[in-house]
Formats: structure tokens, sequence, C-alpha cells
């Protein structure tokens, strides 16, 4: 029972992955209905990528739960690893379309922190998963970013390179905040509408909308400039005041988002990342709910037992 617990780490995160690209409509992305912003891939492509990162995520929280007699400040360098391997598994698949690049990072991330907290017997609340993120995570962001400016402009990322002209962090600021923007935004959102019997469909969608509204993208500074990302901020809290999914005008506000951003080419791809991280998170929790039995005890995942202790 314990393993299967384990296991279902990694089964939410793949999860996590499938729901993600199949929500629909999600403007300028790539859903059931359309390839969105891109013409290099389409829903199949996410399909085959996260069916073949199936193992990496297993992985991760077996990483985790093997490293539970140590701090959590030294998971990250463990699963970066594995995180290497499954990037190239990705690209090799897609033959080189980043399909999940982010969400290996996020949810790898997210998935060995679940194992760790499990190994020891700890709840898997969005909030203390969170907290350990942040923990593991702490100084990334000053450790990537700090020497940017001595090296030539040809060798930065676009990540990189956005940190040097707007100041944004990204993925790795994200992280090292806890998923801030997921415990602030999406999450509670998406919490309350499921919990309302709203499909996942529409929650995700609504989930979607706050991010864009409240944290901005990446993806589309990358792509455009501050001033097309103020548009798509703008257009998704517009759909968000006339009611998102939940109301017959704000569908309809949500359509209308997805053809101007596929004319626009805006694609908000770091929101849809978090999106993935919020459905996992969601359900994480309720795993540990199901499995609350387990609080206060050491859990045997096939590792040393450990006390509960910090």
């Amino acid at each position: 029972m314990n393993r299967q617990r384990l296991t279902m780490i990694g089964a939410i995160a793949v999860e996590a992955m499938l729901y993600e690209v199949s929500a629909t409509p999600k403007p300028g992305l790539v859903d059931r209905a359309n390839s969105g912003a891109h013409h290099d891939m389409d829903f199949f492509t996410f399909m085959s990528s996260a069916a073949a990162l199936r193992g990496y995520f297993d992985e991760c929280a077996a990483i985790g739960a093997g490293h539970c007699q140590q701090p959590i400040e030294g998971l990250l360098p463990c699963l970066q690893a594995a995180g290497i391997v499954a990037e190239r598994q990705m690209f090799t698949l897609t033959q080189g379309i980043n399909t999940h690049k982010g969400m290996i990072f996020s949810l790898g991330i997210l998935a060995g922190a679940a194992g760790w907290a499990a190994a020891r017997g700890k709840g898997l609340t969005a909030e203390y998963l969170g907290s350990l993120a942040a923990r593991m995570c702490a100084g990334l962001c000053e450790s990537a970013y700090s020497d940017l400016t001595e090296r030539p402009q040809e060798q930065l990322t676009k990540g990189e390179a956005m940190y040097l002209r707007y100041g944004v962090t990204g993925v790795r600021g994200e992280a090292q905040s806890g998923f801030r923007s997921v415990l602030m935004l999406s999450l509670p959102v998406y919490r309350q509408e499921r919990q309302a019997g709203v499909s996942a469909n529409d929650a995700l969608v609504d989930a979607l909308l706050q991010l864009l509204a409240g944290a901005g993208d990446t993806n589309i500074l990358g792509r455009h400039d501050w001033q097309v990302l103020c548009y798509a901020q703008q257009q998704a809290a517009q759909a968000i005041a006339r009611g998102g999914m939940q109301t017959v005008a704000g569908r309809e506000a949500v359509q209308a988002m997805d053809e101007d951003f596929i004319r626009r080419w805006i694609s908000p791809g770091g929101c849809a990342d978090l999106v993935a991280v919020t459905h996992f998170c969601y359900e994480v929790e309720i795993l540990g709910i199901r499995s609350d039995k387990h609080c206060g005890k050491a859990v045997d995942f096939g590792v040393s037992q450990v006390p509960i202790t910090e």
C-alpha cells in the first residue's frame, strides 16, 4: 500500500501533464481544439511526450523517498541529474521540440518533495510541498543569474536574457518562491471549483486565466515584449470579470481570446506549466488525505525508516 502511494505521486504528475494539454479552450496554447500559437506541435505531440516521461516522475518520487534521512536542502542536485536525462528523452521523442521542459523541472521538484515528505510520514498539503520546494531551491536564482553580465549575449538562454532585460526569474523564481503564484492565484480557485463540482476542464481553464492575469508569463515576454504581456493579462482579467468558464459570457470571452492570441502569436506557455502544477498539488493533497492513517508514523518505501522530525 505504501509503495502504491509512492507510485501514485508519479502517476499524478503524468496526469497533470495530460490534463493540462487536454483542457480546452486555452488561449494561444495547444489543446484538443487546435495547436494554438504553434506550428511545430499539436495535441498528440504532447500526449506522446507525457507518456515518455512516466518513468521519470516515478524516479523523482523514489529519489525523494530515498533521500528521506537527509535534509530536503540537498535533494535538488539528485533531481536535476534525473531531469537532464528526462529532457534528452523528451527532445529525442519530439525531434527537438520543447513540449515539457518546464514541467520536467517543476513537477520533478514537487514529485521529489512529495516522495520525501511521504517517506517521513508527513502530510502532502500544497502549502507544505511549496515550503519544501522553497527550501530545496533556496539561492537557485542567485546562483543561476550571478554571472550573466560577464557572458556573451549569444550564449544566454531566453530565460537568462529576459532576466537581464526585465528582471524576471521565470520558472526558477517560481520554484524558489515555493510556487507562490500557484498557492496564491490558481490553486484556491481550482480547489473551490472542483469541490463545487465544476469539471476539471473548466476549472483548469479558469486556473490558467488566474495565472495569466495575476502572474504574467515569461514565454510571452520571450516571444514579444512587456506591452504584449500587459495586453494578454488585460484580456485574461476581462474574461475573469465576465465569469470565466462558469458563464456564457465568460466562455465566449475565453474563446475570443483563443482566436485573438493565435492571430497575434501569443502563447502563455509558462502559465500552462503552472496549470499542471496546480492540478498536481490538488490531487496530491487528496492522496495525502486518503492516506492520513499514516500520519505521525514513518512509512516503509523500501528505505530505512526515519523519525518524523525535520
